[in-house]
């Protein structure tokens, strides 16, 4: 069998947009991949079909699941014949926010180009990806990714710093589609104005978002020790901005004091109050930033120092948290561990 990791990631705010016509919401936000990883197993043997194993019941082994949808895709596009066999180690959370299905789905893709001897072209990659997942493509890239369009629209920023991160995944599943409708239903204006995706791309963004979308792409991606400054003097948990400052600094700085938040929080954490606690909990224990990644149930929180992000999980651990230390993957780290299986 190939091997390969397939490595989580987080959402450094994430923003919501009006639905378009295509039933989907734009999005505009920033994926950072990270060390923690489950590990997909990838064989191709003689006959046909596609079976997929694994030892977690909350995995889907049918058509249904992203795996068994890349490899059909990726077996097509290469006219390959075989029974394709994936095996996927699970160590991240299923429903999480992480990007777990995802990943798991780019790595069986990367997987499957090795054991059919073959290297799809790059863009025929991520259309793939694309078609299967909106959240797919980043794991095409890595390192710090800027995900517009529905998510699916990728393009690789300057990686930020390593970042020493502390992920917490409560006992709880969030369904996406489910925070999608939730979010329609308190914001129905908005959920009715996109008509075109092409005509809605700066109709909802703020702060942040709204600097990447006039500025980005560029030939000089934003400067990433300005996102770390940014999410330092993020809006508090009070909800009153973070004041002071140089007005000549970056206009990246100045504009990411509006908050860098995840839209999300507003819709799960009122449905599930206990990740509300968790994130409050991560902000004690000294993180100077804290969020639910993507829909949930999984948040984090960035710390300054590989010791006082071991110190914070232990001290959850401890209290019953599932809550374990690790650090950012910046994108040659990523290709770097991924390659290397």
């Amino acid at each position: 069998m190939i091997t390969f990791p397939s490595f989580a990631k987080i959402n450094l705010g994430l923003k919501i947009g009006p639905r378009r016509s295509d039933g989907f919401h734009e999005l505009r936000t920033i994926y950072q991949t990270l060390a923690l990883h489950d590990v997909i197993h990838v064989d191709v043997q003689p006959g046909e079909g596609i079976e997929i194993r694994c030892g977690d019941p909350r995995v889907p082994l049918d058509a249904s699941n992203t795996c068994y949808k890349i490899a059909e895709r990726v077996m097509k596009a290469a006219k390959a014949g075989g029974k394709v066999i994936v095996e996927i180690e699970k160590k991240l959370p299923v429903q999480g926010g992480l990007g777990a299905a995802s990943a798991n789905a780019v790595a069986t893709m990367l997987a499957l180009e090795r054991a059919l001897g073959l290297q799809l072209d790059l863009t025929e990659k991520l259309r793939i990806a694309a078609d299967v997942g909106s959240d797919l493509p980043l794991f095409l890239i890595g390192g710090t990714v800027l995900g517009v369009g529905r998510g699916e629209e990728v393009y690789a920023l300057t990686d930020l710093p390593t970042m020493h991160v502390v992920v917490v995944t409560p006992a709880v599943g969030v369904s996406t589609p489910r925070a999608f409708a939730r979010w329609d239903e308190l914001h129905p204006a908005a959920a009715l104005t996109a008509t075109t995706p092409a005509g809605t791309i700066n109709t909802f963004s703020e702060g942040v978002f709204a600097w990447l979308s006039r500025n980005f792409p560029q030939d000089a991606a934003p400067n990433s020790p300005d996102i770390v400054a940014g999410l330092r003097r993020a809006k508090p948990a009070s909800g009153v901005p973070a004041g002071g400052g140089d007005r000549a600094e970056t206009p990246l700085l100045d504009l990411v004091r509006t908050g860098i938040e995840n839209d999300f929080e507003r819709v799960v954490f009122p449905e599930y109050p206990e990740l509300r606690e968790v994130k409050e909990l991560l902000q004690r224990e000294g993180a100077f930033y804290a969020s639910l990644s993507g829909s949930g149930s999984t948040l984090y929180g960035l710390f300054d120092s590989a010791r006082e992000a071991q110190a914070a999980a232990e001290r959850m651990g401890a209290a019953g948290h599932a809550a374990i230390a690790t650090t950012s993957l910046r994108r040659a780290e990523y290709w770097e561990a991924v390659v290397s299986g």
